[in-house]
């Protein structure tokens, strides 16, 4: 099981980037457990300066903007 986070205030780009992840494990029958976080000393920590930011297994594999689709399928295949 992957484990996902991810980083931002909840805006409608970071509510997208958590179903996008969501649909595409669904889609890959990949599990995932994936956490919002929205504390912004949390997002911080990380070294994420820029949301939405996604930290799978902990590491972060992105920050700032809505990701791309087949870059979502890499870090679920990955």
């Amino acid at each position: 099981m992957k484990s996902i986070k991810v980083l931002g205030s909840g805006c409608k780009t970071c509510v997208n980037t958590a179903k996008l992840i969501e649909d595409k494990a669904r889609a890959l029958g990949v599990a995932i457990e994936i956490e919002k976080v929205t504390d912004m000393a949390a997002i911080a920590s990380h070294g994420v300066m820029r949301t939405p930011g996604v930290v799978v297994d902990g590491t972060v594999v992105h920050a700032g903007g809505m990701p791309q689709p087949d870059a979502v399928e890499a870090w679920l295949k990955g």
